[in-house]
């Protein structure tokens, strides 16, 4: 059952990467790019002065720096105690992908820390703002997905190393939020 899983993963990986082509490659080398979501950080962190004040706004940012350490520091856990080889790293499927990049990264990739942190920080702040902006939570959640979909185009993560990347990140999300809440219930933000 896992290696029929293991397979079809791969197989999609194959196929979704393929769909990729040198006229699209610098934009999603750019979308990859951690440092590429820096005017989206800034604007979210504007904005979240301008609703809720200098306070929640610290709270806020040392929430979200919080649970993106933890994020990580889980994605590298996984990474290691599962030790998944990263498609261009896999002996049977390596010569195969289309790399994008000029390395490849670490040696293994269970899970996508792109992906679980680019969720975690879109689900915390859809929750932060509920319903006042819903256009922003709908395109905070594409971003992360264009973000995640990002990995498999450049070649260096399988779907499921996405897959399960979204779901950790939408549950740190959910975890640090609530305690998000509590703090500020607890100090009167």
């Amino acid at each position: 059952m896992m290696e029929e899983l293991v397979h079809y993963d791969e197989e999609l990986f194959l196929f979704l990467n393929h769909l990729g082509n040198s006229h699209w490659d610098g934009f999603w080398l750019f979308i990859t790019n951690k440092w590429s979501a820096i005017p989206l950080y800034v604007f979210l962190a504007y904005l979240t002065y301008r609703t809720f004040g200098v306070k929640q706004l610290v709270v806020v940012m040392v929430s979200i720096a919080i649970m993106i350490l933890a994020t990580d520091q889980l994605a590298n856990f996984f990474k290691y105690g599962v030790q998944r080889l990263r498609p261009c790293h896999d002996l049977e499927i390596g010569g195969l992908v289309r790399l994008v990049k000029d390395s490849c990264g670490g040696k293994y990739g269970y899970f996508s820390a792109h992906a679980g942190n680019s969720f975690a920080v879109a689900v915390f702040f859809s929750f932060l703002f509920g319903t006042k902006y819903k256009f922003l939570s709908v395109f905070l959640i594409v971003w992360a997905a264009v973000v995640a979909y990002s990995r498999i185009y450049i070649g260096v993560h399988f779907p499921l190393d996405i897959l399960t990347g979204a779901m950790v990140g939408i549950f740190m999300s959910s975890l640090f939020f609530n305690l998000f809440l509590r703090v500020r219930a607890r100090f009167n933000l």
